[in-house]
């Protein structure tokens, strides 16, 4: 079992680290929207431009980051980050507390938090890589993921009740502390890291912002797995908004099974990531990529169906649990292919160009849907989006393309 499996006192601090940032983002998570709609009155225009155009800013920010992330220390960087993470978060309550908050520091604020996010996570691939032997990854790359989602089921409906309680930065604050204990824990982390060599004079050169997309596209495997993440992961979470507005406006549910119906499902994401290793030990990778990641996208449709009172709950929780149960399946069996397949001297930047590529994907699509709600009806929207990805598997690379020799095996770097 997964839980089983002992990876060294080294990787339980960096994953204690993930951990504690992912519930305090579990906490804070939708607060900045919240915060918007509560203490500044902001319409939907500016509740939506703050969730796309501040993590859309945050992703080009990251752009420029990527080969200064690569050749670095991961564990300083992913300090630094954390820090910068909590430096912006910890202005909203300040000025909140002053009566200084703005609609132009959230949209700040949001953009610093994704640019950093994205850095973070490009350091922390490259230190897993470095911390945990390569036939542990899948292994590392599932207790992961199980703790994505259960900071998902968990946080946000502990936040709601926290922000009822205690007013609507509470959970900024929280979100802000959890950065702080992530870098404390990353300090912890013992062993002296390398600085990583290059015999490039300057490094950070023009070609290097997009040597992580030139490893993508140019690698059978990765390149049609990155295109069909950036559709399914858009087509995905531009439902979000468009559920949002249907289930509460048109169908008149009550903000507790909103949250419910959200919540809920995130616990599959603990039998997915749990099954992730024994799934590929009996049926092999090819076969989850192929059959899981089809499954994926079967499901979504099925959200335009939703009709009101119990059995409309009960729809959106069968569909939701599905999809979280197949993608938690599927990303750490992806994320261990994408690790093995990648030198380490282009981790940092294949991973930054993956998280910007489905953030740009993300922001892009949610746009495009919430103008089609808006010229035809929620339920027209969700019934496009359910149709297109149902046309995403067509993307998946076929057995050939995955079979081939991981990179790091024939790089010496």
């Amino acid at each position: 079992m997964v839980g089983r499996r002992r990876l060294g006192r080294q990787f339980g601090w960096l994953w204690a680290s993930y951990a504690v940032s992912a519930y305090g983002s579990g906490l804070g998570f939708g607060a900045l929207p919240l915060i918007a709609v509560l203490v500044l009155h902001a319409g939907p225009a500016e509740v939506s431009a703050l969730s796309a155009v501040g993590p859309a800013v945050g992703a080009l920010i990251a752009v420029p980051l990527a080969p200064w992330v690569e050749f670095r220390r991961k564990r300083p960087v992913m300090i630094m980050m954390d820090l910068a993470r909590f430096a912006a978060m910890v202005t909203i309550p300040v000025a909140y507390a002053f009566g200084w908050l703005s609609f132009v520091q959230l949209l700040v604020v949001s953009a610093v938090v994704a640019a950093a996010k994205i850095a973070f996570n490009a350091a922390g691939g490259a230190c897993l890589k470095a911390l945990v032997r390569p036939d542990d990854l899948l292994v590392a790359n599932a207790r992961f993921e199980s703790t994505n989602w259960s900071s998902i089921a968990v946080g946000p409906p502990l936040g709601g009740a926290a922000i009822g309680l205690f007013g609507p930065v509470t959970t900024v604050v929280a979100d802000a502390l959890s950065y702080l204990l992530s870098a404390l824990g990353i300090t912890a982390i013992r062993g002296r890291e390398e600085a990583p060599r290059t015999t490039d004079k300057s490094p950070v050169r023009a070609g290097a912002l997009v040597d992580g997309w030139r490893h993508i596209m140019g690698h059978p495997g990765l390149r049609p797995f990155y295109l069909n993440q950036m559709l399914v992961s858009g087509l995905i979470m531009a439902t979000e908004p468009l559920l949002a507005v249907l289930l509460l406006r048109r169908l008149g549910f009550p903000p507790w099974q909103y949250a419910l119906a959200f919540a809920a499902p995130c616990l599959g994401g603990l039998i997915g990531s749990r099954l992730a290793r024994r799934v590929v030990a009996r049926f092999g990778r090819h076969w989850v990529f192929r059959t899981v990641g089809t499954l994926r996208a079967v499901w979504l449709i099925g959200l335009a169906f939703v009709r009101p009172g119990v059995v409309g709950l009960v729809t959106v929780i069968v569909v939701e649990l599905a999809i979280i149960i197949n993608m938690s399946l599927y990303s750490p069996v992806l994320a261990t292919y994408r690790l093995e397949h990648t030198p380490r001297h282009l981790v940092a930047r294949t991973l930054s160009a993956w998280s910007i590529g489905q953030q740009a994907s993300i922001a892009i699509l949610t746009a495009l849907a919430g103008l089609l709600a808006d010229v035809t009806s929620p339920r027209t929207a969700l019934t496009v989006a359910g149709l297109l990805i149902l046309t995403t598997p067509l993307l998946l690379p076929r057995q050939d393309q995955t079979s081939h020799e991981p990179e790091v095996c024939r790089s010496h770097s």
